[in-house]
């Protein structure tokens, strides 16, 4: 590798649209507790494919640490603990994957679990916040998210009756271990590395930057509003995914 190949980004167009992408991505992120990788991930797919999944894991890691330590006496730690342990063997059985399953075939069916479970929450289904659910939800995210940095959705389907500050803090702390864990298994797979680190390194401020948008702006918003974000963004996230998946 030479050190033009650690260059974070060459090309300063696609460094100015990522550069936006994340400040939008934190901001989303701050307001209702997820939101980063499922607005970054399918349009860094198309635009910088470098970014998924490690940085996109790393920054995404980062900004929902942000909201846990924000909002850290809202944590429900019981839902919590369950879906980190299931999150550690989804993270165990995506880095299998990897080695075993073609992309686009992956691409496809974790974006037709992500519509099924917002068409399942939208036809009124109520899930219980149950140490099953919890596991369950926690496991599929680990899969999802060390696969494609998308981890979101399925933490974001249980969580969708609880108070506002509940969710944002809640997911906030999964996922901001569950990256890590997911980080630590691509690692010794050999598919996270210097350079990973440093596309994440160069979007650091603009992550910070999103954030701080947040600070204000997640008290206007309302519980119903917030849950039909939430499943905005699911759908959201799958489409992009297919759309990517079909592109190439």
């Amino acid at each position: 590798m030479t050190s033009l190949d650690l260059l974070p980004f060459t090309d300063p167009w696609i460094y100015a649209l990522m550069a936006c992408l994340i400040v939008g991505s934190a901001f989303l992120q701050g307001i209702g507790g997820v939101g980063f990788t499922m607005f970054a991930a399918p349009i860094a797919l198309i635009v910088s494919p470098d970014l998924v999944p490690g940085p996109l894991l790393t920054l995404g890691g980062m900004a929902t640490m942000l909201t846990a330590l924000r909002e850290r006496r809202h944590i429900a730690w019981q839902p919590a603990s369950f879906a980190l342990g299931g999150r550690v063997v989804g993270a165990l059985i995506a880095v299998f994957a990897l080695s075993q399953l073609a992309p686009r075939s992956m691409g496809l069916v974790f974006a037709g679990l992500i519509l099924m479970a917002v068409i399942l929450s939208a036809s009124g289904l109520k899930l219980k916040v149950s140490p099953s659910n919890a596991s369950i939800a926690g496991l599929i995210s680990g899969v999802m998210g060390t696969l494609t940095s998308v981890g979101s959705p399925p933490l974001a389907i249980i969580m969708q009756h609880s108070a506002p500050p509940t969710i944002r803090a809640t997911i906030g702390a999964i996922l901001a271990c569950g990256a890590t864990v997911s980080l630590v298994a691509l690692a010794i797979a050999g598919h996270y590395g210097l350079r990973d680190v440093l596309l994440s390194a160069s979007l650091v401020p603009f992550l910070l930057f999103g954030f701080r948008l947040s600070n204000k702006a997640r008290y206007y918003v309302s519980g119903p509003a917030l849950r039909y974000g939430l499943l905005t963004f699911c759908a959201l996230s799958a489409l992009g995914l297919i759309a990517k998946t079909l592109w190439h």
